[in-house]
């Protein structure tokens, strides 16, 4: 087939019905790759990715996401598979809900997209524990990510499960169905070197247990620069025009499996603005710069970390900039941005694939990059004008001029007119809107409370001579563990005790006889002690009991030797006047989690299996930071908006509507500005009678569940109103 990218295909705009006609008629079949793109069938291709996550949202969304995708000039769906979702106990397997990976993949086909399943199953994602299922924590003998036989066993049963399942359900290209590429492993180029020669070995294990799984499709390694003969190493990060050294072969595609739309947020921090004519300018500085022919966006619809599923101190709400938000809403510009970028390239992708490329330098820091394809019939040009310059620039191209704006590339698909220039917005930012439905309190919001009784070493039957280390406890089954200790001085008097606790853990309470002492934080990395000191506390001369609940927001998601991390408490003193106790090596007892949490009381069948009692606002408004909880009904507001919470009055804890967590929260810890990082707290409509949703929280402080509200999701008017997509009502 000829260059699209003549003149009249262009001027005439036959160039976007040859567009979406290419979308619509996307199928599987062979695919292989050269050094300049992935071939499938015959024809090279220039891709567009977009990462969309399907625990991240539910199955009713899922339509509706591949389809906004789909219409912004997406052609390629990819998702990490979570390992620890799909298999929580060695050989017992869950794909149900939002884990039906297989649903998922079939409605990517039935849209006519392709697709791209990086498999790990290590993904870090800042999904807790990097993906791994904790319970290989306690594999006798292994490390993790490494040549290491129990590991690797485990790893290659889950990734072989995985591709027997798409082969079963004919999903491979190669079967004709939509997945084009398959990854594994993620980013083991960043702590291959700690595991020195074993690490090099295991990434050649890697990649032959992957290719001989016989997919039909080729596989990928990112941030792999080593990655063996025939995985693809590709690039992650924002600017991989710039940084990506290139394929380590010749016969490789350059590929960039990570474009940042945003970045990670945890609590604490706030939230990474990336605009869009910067992803637009790095996006297509890759494709003229290092041949790029595929660029996958991280993430084009980021969704919700729901339960626990975020990784240590990771906010709820996962890249809420991404092209479509959290809710699925379309945020503009970025989304009308890249979808004319999109256009543009696609019009001109056969001559980009297939023409002899020539640099011309238009000025100090000005280029022209000129493509040319003598076998193609018609106007068979196409260039892309770079300034990198901070300020304006005019420049001379065949015999016209050019005005340049600062930090930009322009398109010109038939080497005459810009059909685009990064730098140039033509959408209008949307708005996004949360209209309060209701404020859960009043006569028709009773709110009822249980407390949690804050245990004693005496009340625990797990007991030990030292202080544990807090996973080897719960198994990540909670993010809780109270410490408690039974303590008497041995000298006649302690006058003005301290208590000391040092911890690797995000959180401590402390309480002492029981009476709240105080609480600390620590760090997000978990892997620097923080101390609690706080004074004075009140001992008696017999019996004293000392609780101290550690928290951990999710466990770290990256890094070597992740099976030896530590979380929880490493030493505790209690500080006296006229003497020192390091309790540390004393006999502690254990117990884990709350109770509330044991007896599944978020749940409907399980509410009524403790004692709520009303609750005040005097009662509400205490300065008393004791675990408890609230509940409360509610009536879904009308419509179909997208719903959320106003967490805003809250302190920390856990949310769940029937039964469903939306995730954590956190209020008590602020940004530099003094602002919560997260307040708005998603309900999906799929999670959502009608009338009566139980409302449970998990209040670790003293937040004010009265001042809850429920509010409704939407955006002002977009551009361009003939867009299926573009408004939401």
């Amino acid at each position: 087939m000829g260059s699209y990218c003549g003149g009249w295909w262009w001027r005439t705009g036959l160039w976007a019905a040859v567009v979406l006609a290419a979308a619509a008629a996307v199928a599987g079949g062979n695919v292989t790759y050269d050094g300049r793109s992935l071939i499938i069938d015959g024809e090279r291709k220039v891709l567009f990715s977009g990462s969309i996550h399907y625990p991240r949202s539910t199955p009713k969304m899922w339509e509706s996401l591949i389809g906004k995708a789909k219409e912004g000039g997406i052609d390629v769906i990819e998702t990490y598979v979570f390992w620890n979702l799909h298999e929580p106990k060695p050989g017992q397997y869950d794909f149900s809900g939002r884990n039906d990976l297989v649903k998922f993949i079939k409605e990517v086909q039935a849209q006519g997209l392709y697709a791209c399943l990086r498999i790990g199953p290590f993904i870090e994602s800042e999904w807790t524990y990097g993906g791994l299922p904790f319970w290989l924590h306690d594999v006798p003998d292994i490390v993790y990510r490494t040549d290491n036989e129990p590991f690797k066993k485990y790893m290659q049963n889950f990734v072989t499960k995985i591709v027997d399942m798409m082969k079963a359900e004919s999903l491979y290209a190669s079967q004709g169905g939509p997945i084009i590429l398959s990854q594994v492993e993620n980013e083991y180029g960043n702590v291959e070197a700690a595991f020195q020669e074993e690490g090099k070995a295991y990434v050649e294990w890697a990649a032959k247990m992957a290719v001989d799984l016989q997919t039909g499709v080729p596989w990928v390694m990112c941030k792999q620069p080593d990655a063996p003969d025939p995985v693809i190493n590709s690039c992650n990060g924002m600017r991989c025009g710039e940084t990506f050294a290139g394929p380590n072969s010749p016969s490789k595609p350059a590929l960039w499996t990570e474009n940042w739309t945003s970045f990670l947020q945890r609590y604490g921090e706030e939230t990474y603005l990336r605009s869009a004519q910067d992803i637009a300018f790095h996006t297509l500085l890759f494709i003229i710069a290092k041949n790029g022919s595929f660029v996958n966006y991280y993430m084009y619809h980021g969704g919700t970390n729901f339960g626990r599923s975020g990784a240590a101190y990771m906010v709820t709400q996962y890249y809420d900039q991404a092209p479509l938000d959290e809710y699925g809403l379309i945020r503009e510009p970025k989304w009308s941005h890249l979808k004319e970028m999109h256009a543009a390239v696609k019009s001109c992708s056969s001559t980009l694939l297939n023409g002899v490329q020539t640099n011309i330098s238009l000025g100090q820091l000005q280029q022209a990059y000129v493509y040319e394809d003598s076998t193609a019939e018609g106007n068979n040009c196409a260039a892309f004008l770079v300034n990198n310059a901070t300020t304006n620039a005019t420049v001379e191209f065949r015999n016209a001029k050019f005005e340049l704006q600062p930090r930009s590339i322009s398109v010109l698909p038939d080497c005459e007119k810009v059909a685009f220039d990064t730098a140039k917005v033509n959408a209008a930012i949307s708005n996004r809107i949360a209209t309060t439905s209701k404020t859960l309190n009043g006569a028709d919001h009773q709110w009822e409370e249980y407390r949690e009784a804050i245990p004693t070493f005496s009340d625990t039957t797990m007991q030990f001579n030292q202080i544990e280390e807090q996973t080897n406890i719960t198994k990540d089954s909670t993010d809780y563990l109270w410490y408690t200790l039974s303590f008497q001085p041995n000298a006649t008097s302690c006058t003005e005790p301290k208590l000391q606790v040092k911890f690797l853990s995000h959180l401590v309470y402390a309480f002492v006889n029981g009476e709240y002492a105080g609480s600390a934080r620590g760090n997000s990395t978990g892997q620097r002690n923080a101390v609690l000191v706080e004074a004075p506390i009140s001992l008696s001369e017999s019996k004293n009991d000392v609780s101290i609940l550690s928290v951990m927001v999710g466990l770290w998601d990256s890094g070597p030797f992740m099976e030896k991390r530590y979380a929880g408490l490493t030493e505790v003193e209690i500080q006296c006047k006229e003497n020192t106790y390091n309790v540390t090596s004393y006999e502690w007892g254990y117990q884990v989690g709350f109770l509330g949490e044991s007896l599944g009381i978020y749940t409907q069948e399980n509410t009524d299996k403790v004692k709520w009692n009303p609750l005040s606002d005097s009662s509400s408004a205490n300065n008393d930071p004791s675990p408890r909880w609230f509940r409360t009904t509610f009536d879904a507001p009308k419509g179909d908006e997208p719903v959320a919470l106003n967490l805003t009055s809250m302190g920390k804890g856990q949310v769940w509507v029937n039964g469903e967590s939306i995730g954590r929260y956190w209020m008590t810890i602020k940004t530099k500005q003094g602002n919560p990082s997260q307040t708005m707290y998603h309900i999906p409509r799929e999670f959502l009678n009608t009338t009566d949703n139980l409302l449970v929280i998990l209040e670790e402080s003293n937040g004010d569940p009265l001042q809850i509200t429920v509010s409704t999701i939407s955006t002002t008017q977009l551009l361009n109103p003939k867009s299926r997509y573009s408004t939401i009502r």
